[in-house]
């Protein structure tokens, strides 16, 4: 196995670390060190394509891997916000909807022997998704963890927090939507064969 393989499965098995840090909030500072796992989760699918890339380790198991793993963080992240009451399930729902939906497109486009690697819209959903899920772990960081050293959150801090993240999760919830009519437009004709 290669190195951005390698990579690409670290970022796999941080998940039940990063759940585990969110979820359980008897940990000191969990919030914190849930949103460092994130960002070195994140930090590997940034270096497993540009490594692959740059040293032509491109292989058909990491362009199946990569974007597996890229869904698990992030549904996994997703999940902690619902069950934390950050976030609506819906748009939790709309993005599982299109990730199992391309995730069957791929496995159609495998049947044909076709490998579906990420375009440019999945790539901007998953960057811009992943950016949001930090920066909504560093508010939580922010309004819970730095009470351990003493400093006040207002609760004007918390509001516009919301509104942030509201507005930061409903953008992804439309690339997601976008990068998904994108994938379903570009390999329709895998699907539309029955006639």
């Amino acid at each position: 196995m290669n190195l951005p393989n390698k990579l690409t499965l670290l970022r796999a098995l941080l998940v039940p670390v990063f759940i585990v840090f969110a979820l359980i909030d008897k940990i000191p500072l969990n919030y914190t060190a849930a949103l460092i796992v994130f960002a070195l989760a994140s930090l590997t699918d940034a270096l497993d394509g540009h490594i692959a890339r740059k040293n032509n380790l491109v292989t058909t198991f990491g362009k199946f891997l990569d974007p597996l793993a890229d869904k698990v963080l992030v549904i996994s992240a997703l999940a902690v916000f619902v069950d934390l009451g950050i976030i609506s399930a819906v748009p939790f729902v709309i993005i599982i909807a299109r990730e199992f939906m391309v995730s069957g497109l791929r496995l159609v486009a495998a049947d044909s022997r076709i490998v579906v690697a990420a375009g440019f819209w999945g790539k901007l959903k998953t960057a811009f998704t992943m950016a949001a899920i930090v920066f909504i772990l560093l508010m939580m960081a922010v309004s819970s963890d730095f009470n351990w050293f003493g400093l006040d959150v207002t609760e004007t801090f918390i509001k516009i927090f919301d509104y942030i993240t509201q507005a930061l999760i409903w953008i992804s919830t439309a690339l997601t939507v976008i990068s998904g009519c994108v994938y379903l437009k570009g390999y329709w004709k895998l699907i539309d064969t029955d006639k």
